[in-house]
């Protein structure tokens, strides 16, 4: 598989981990959440590989055996401590938004395609002021979770699109996998969750460190050795 960037319409992007450095408050909410809720505090491992799941496929992978009342409780800690009360920074990660704006210069369309409800991702697109450059955005709300394809075919469709004219861009093998069995090529990024070794196993086009190395890679410049 090569990339054609001529032929690419459409680079959609998931959010946590790729686009936004949230993997740390993610952990730190999802631990304290699990104390408050008087549930195993579960490790920032297996907290890092839910990442990107709906929450609730991602709560019944992290505790199996948890009660209706144990799943409603951990829902309220976990959304008010990642809302309101977990001070670990989310930045943005560096070159997020030139890459935003080099990609709208070379006239192509972003979309989301993310794990998030739409609730926070349309808090996230009023505290960052980004919104202007997704043409589509798909959450946890409106498809079936990742790693199933229903996100990416939902965004074909509404876009016109067939498959070979969109590439995906995604930190995670949740990511990897959607857009492998939506037949879209794609790219892992490794500053997020997952690293080369998981990626490389979907047969990503390219791998890279970080946003600039996208940049670079999808203006024809080579990746450093």
């Amino acid at each position: 598989m090569t990339l054609d960037i001529e032929r690419i319409e459409l680079v959609i992007f998931d959010w946590d981990g790729t686009v936004m450095d949230s993997v740390g408050r993610i952990v730190s909410a999802m631990q304290t959440a699990a104390q408050l809720a008087e549930l195993p505090v579960p490790s920032a491992h297996a907290v890092k590989q839910i990442i990107g799941l709906s929450l609730d496929l991602a709560f019944t992978t992290l505790f199996p055996t948890m009660t209706a009342a144990q799943h409603q409780r951990l829902f309220e800690h976990y959304r008010e401590q990642y809302v309101e009360r977990d001070p670990t920074p989310t930045p943005m990660f560096a070159g997020a938004e030139a890459l935003f704006l080099h990609l709208r210069a070379q006239q192509k369309r972003l979309a989301v395609a993310t794990g998030k409800a739409r609730k926070g991702l349309d808090r996230i697109f009023a505290e960052t002021g980004l919104a202007h450059y997704f043409a589509i955005t798909r959450c946890a709300d409106d498809a079936k979770s990742k790693p199933d394809p229903d996100m990416l075919l939902q965004i074909l469709a509404e876009t016109r699109l067939a498959p070979e004219q969109a590439l995906m861009v995604g930190d995670t093998s949740h990511d990897m996998l959607m857009a492998q069995q939506a037949g879209i090529a794609r790219i892992g990024v490794t500053h997020g969750v997952h690293g080369a070794g998981v990626l490389q196993q979907f047969q990503p086009l390219a791998i890279v460190d970080d946003l600039t190395q996208l940049q670079n890679l999808l203006s024809g410049r080579p990746l450093p050795a």
